[in-house]
């Protein structure tokens, strides 16, 4: 048993330091309560009594509802009216705030151990109703477990709108609103008073989870913005509070409304006081917005005239005086209330052990005074939670009251489902809590709605100075959910205070309305409400409003934007810094060219020159003059013949050259299949090259006439890419045609290369296929590129591309092909021999016959 408390600690990680060990055997024991009593009926309850999150762990504040449900029980067994001749126990555990520990007790409550320790099991629930917990996370769990066998739970703090499901929450009800209405009302507030830009920090569990999710919901519809939403837990690392902080620091939005627990806005203070966070309107959740722990002349600095919903105040005759007389003086034994009276009075009662060591802490008698003590346990002025418990323990106090006399529900008419007593089951306290309506001695009426949710009334609160300069709740407002929409909110009149203690109401919104002659433009990222007033743009006038009124489509709006003129015409034009480039870099790639067969005819006797076959390199160089030279037919004015001119000649020329570089490729290839044994070259291969280059650049013509005749590329006025100018362009006339003659040269491209690719193993003397193969992968990776450029190049920089594609596919060409013969005719002459052509070796006469009878052949002469 000893080693299953350790794993408790370890997996619950609720307590940090002495005392430990003691208490975890208690939540991890479910047949020893922390407090309980027997009666004929049993309530149970779970409530967050220890928590590692405050120092010491012991909560006060939960302890004191369990005081408040141990007084309310025994104030209704006191009565003579409500269970006359009827006793309630109570089983009360504690759940501290974890979802793991809440299992626990709610197991502990549903199986009652001790009443079934060597007895066979009754099969019957050790309670009749569960009061708790204090937290939304843990309701869930305790209301996931209990629903299946209709044990109710009755939440006096849950507030997680989730819990209104009644297909998953079937046997759930709650004395607090829930946070349906308080998540509307927040976003009405922050409407009412003008903020239409928030920021948001939510606790990360299914409490701030569900309510901020209602809440940016709501303020949509409000036109309230969030400019940021941030999520924290109270034992998140510091880091993860710092930053939150920072992110609400750096936000433009003065407002932050905050959907917390206490134990997550304790946290996010502390760090807000760190880093200095001031000048800053809180809008808060019913949670914390009435702890008086954050409510110090130290968090003044940050949380000063902060706002929120609270639950109403409240008076219950009789709590004090019956909180002041708790103590170990009722029950010796309870290791609970000497902890509550060791914290309180910041004592111990100390073993024997303890006095043999010496002292180490001032020693509790038992005597002390609560009287003296002010702290959450003994403060009863506003009880805004406590009533919600009191109305909880009276609510299931009403429901087995009318079980038993049958007064309303299935019960009414008959006595055939009225309860003995002594066999009452929870699943009739739960039927009868449905229909369950009473008033309370202050005259609040309580009664639940079909998804076990009480009326939703809030209070209003604000946090101002009284003239001791503490920090008191002032309520300036109320939101009844019950009234129409319009008499929902409702001031009281009351001088509201504002955040750094000012009378000055903060101004919150993410943009000024613009003024005439501006227009809103939408920020990227940001919500809609947030925009920023920019003069209207070219191509628009203002006409005195936020909005800017759009030019016809060949007009633009003057430098005032008072009138339209005509637009500007744009086009590639020589007489531009990007024009004169291309051209420039068009004419040098031509003369270069030109110089290249100029070369070539000077040395055409030459080994290296005739190996390359004369004929075919000077139709390639031809070719590639006119490839470079066509590219100036895009820069200029688009006309009708221009546009006409500029892909059919481009389409033209570079079938010529493919058809040029396939054949020699194909040359090559033939020239040296002819030295494998038993292999013959065809002498009539020199006019089938010519006929095959005749015939590749015939087709293409064939498309490009099919194009000119049936849609032809024509000049065009293109207002959609700019709004201040027109784009003159040429368009394709039909995408068909302009795709078919890319892709007509993309295959000759292809198959260059592949027959380039196999070829690549033949003898590297006289190998020009791997040059060949480089030139392509050039060619196919510019080309490959310019696609997407293409499509995606708005106005000239279309056609800036298309010239670049054409120059840089040149000049690849150029290189690759024509590089290495240039670089062996002037630097290598020695190379530039028929020894060196035809390989040093001639060990095999009949193979080098063969060689060059293949090169002769297919017009590659040595």
């Amino acid at each position: 048993m000893q080693l299953l408390w350790v794993v408790v600690v370890v997996v619950l990680g609720v307590f940090g330091a002495e005392g430990e060990e003691a208490l975890c055997r208690i939540l991890g024991s479910p047949e020893f309560p922390m407090l309980s009593k027997e009666g004929d009926v049993t309530i149970g309850g779970a409530f967050t009594i220890h928590t590692k999150i405050s120092e010491p762990p012991m909560n006060l504040i939960d302890f004191h509802f369990a005081q408040t449900m141990i007084f309310a029980i025994e104030e209704i067994n006191n009565s003579s009216s409500l269970l006359p001749n009827m006793s309630i126990g109570y089983r009360i555990y504690d759940s501290c705030g974890l979802t793991l520990s809440s299992m626990r007790a709610v197991m502990a409550l549903m199986n009652g151990q001790e009443r079934t320790v060597g007895k066979t099991c009754s099969g019957q629930s050790a309670v009749h109703a569960i009061i708790g917990a204090s937290d939304s996370s843990s309701t869930i769990v305790m209301s996931r477990s209990t629903g299946a066998f209709q044990i109710p739970v009755i939440s006096h703090l849950a507030t997680c709108a989730c819990l209104s499901n009644r297909k998953e929450f079937p046997s759930f009800f709650r004395t607090i609103p829930s946070d349906f209405y308080q998540s509307r009302a927040l976003a009405q507030l922050v409407k009412y008073f003008g903020w239409t830009w928030v920021g948001a920090v939510r606790s990360d569990n299914a409490y701030g989870n569900n309510g901020m999710a209602t809440f940016v919901e709501a303020a949509g519809v409000e036109g309230v913005c969030i400019e940021y939403s941030e999520a924290i837990l109270w034992n998140n690392p510091r880091e993860k509070i710092a930053r939150v902080v920072e992110v609400i620091s750096r936000a433009s939005s003065k407002v932050v409304v905050a959907f917390l627990s206490q134990w997550e806005m304790a946290v996010l203070l502390e760090e807000a006081l760190a880093q200095n966070l001031t000048g800053l309107q809180w809008v808060g959740s019913e949670s914390w917005i009435t702890i008086d722990r954050l409510a110090t002349r130290r968090s003044s600095a940050v949380l000063s005239g902060t706002l929120g919903f609270a639950i109403s105040k409240s008076k219950i005759p009789g709590l004090r005086e019956f909180l002041l007389r708790v103590g170990p003086a009722q029950d010796p034994n309870n290791t609970l209330l000497r902890e509550f009276w060791e914290t309180t009075f910041s004592c111990r009662f100390s073993s024997q052990e303890e006095k043999d060591s010496g002292p180490r802490q001032s020693q509790c008698s038992g005597s002390e005074r609560l009287e003296e003590i002010s702290n959450p346990f003994t403060d009863t002025s506003e009880l805004r939670f406590s009533i919600n418990v009191y109305k909880a323990v009276y609510a299931v106090a009403h429901s087995i009251h009318d079980l038993l006399t049958c007064r309303h529900g299935e019960g009414q008419g008959g006595n055939r489902n009225c309860a003995h007593r002594d066999n009452i089951e929870p699943g009739q306290v739960l039927r009868y809590l449905r229909d369950v309506n009473f008033t309370m001695k202050s005259g609040e009426r309580v009664y639940f709605d079909e998804n076990g949710d009480p009326t939703a009334i809030y209070e209003l609160v604000n946090w101002q100075r009284d003239q001791a300069g503490e920090t008191v709740f002032v309520t300036v407002g109320n939101y009844n959910a019950s009234l129409p929409n319009g008499d929902k909110f409702a001031m009281n009149g009351i001088q509201i205070v504002w955040a750094g203690n000012t009378l000055k109401r903060p101004r919150s919104v993410c943009s000024d309305s613009c003024l005439p002659g501006f227009r809103q433009s939408e920020i990227k990222g940001m919500p809609v409400c947030c925009f920023s007033c920019i003069p209207c743009a070219a191509g628009e006038i203002s006409n005195l409003t936020a909005k800017c009124t759009q030019c016809s489509l060949e007009y633009w709006s003057n430098g005032d934007k008072s009138r339209c003129v005509p637009k500007v015409v744009e086009f590639l034009s020589f007489d531009e810094t990007m024009g004169i480039l291309l051209a420039a870099i068009s004419m040098v790639g031509a003369c270069l060219t030109i110089v290249v067969s100029l070369v070539f005819f000077c040395f055409r006797e030459t080994p290296i020159v005739k190996a390359s076959n004369s004929e075919l390199s000077f139709l390639l160089l031809f070719s590639l003059t006119l490839c470079f030279l066509c590219s100036l037919n895009f820069i200029g004015r688009p006309s009708e013949w221009s546009c006409m001119l500029r892909h059919t000649a481009f389409g033209i020329t570079f079938a010529l050259c493919m058809s040029c570089v396939l054949a020699k490729t194909i040359a090559v290839v033939i020239a040296f299949q002819a030295t494998m044994p038993g292999n013959t070259v065809p002498q009539c291969s020199i006019p089938l090259q010519r006929i095959s280059v005749f015939s590749c650049t015939l087709l293409q013509v064939v498309i490009c006439v099919l194009w000119l005749a049936l849609a032809p590329s024509v000049p065009f006025r293109n207002t959609a890419h700019a709004t201040e100018k027109v784009i003159l362009e040429c368009d394709v006339g039909s995408a068909i045609g302009f795709w078919a003659v890319l892709g007509y040269i993309g295959l000759l491209a292809l198959l260059c290369f592949v027959l380039a690719f196999l070829a690549r193993k033949l003898p590297d003397n006289f190998n020009e296929a791997k040059f060949i193969s480089f030139s392509m992968l050039i060619f196919c990776a510019v080309w490959i590129t310019f696609i997407p450029a293409y499509v995606s190049s708005p106005g000239k920089f279309t056609v800036a591309v298309e010239i670049f594609a054409i120059l840089a596919s040149s000049f690849g060409l150029l290189f690759c092909i024509f590089g290495p013969k240039c670089y062996i005719i002037f630097l290598k002459p020695e190379r530039n021999t028929k020894k060196h052509i035809m390989g040093k070796g001639h060990k095999h006469k009949s193979k080098n016959q063969a060689l060059r009878g293949g090169l002769s052949s297919s017009g590659l002469r040595l």
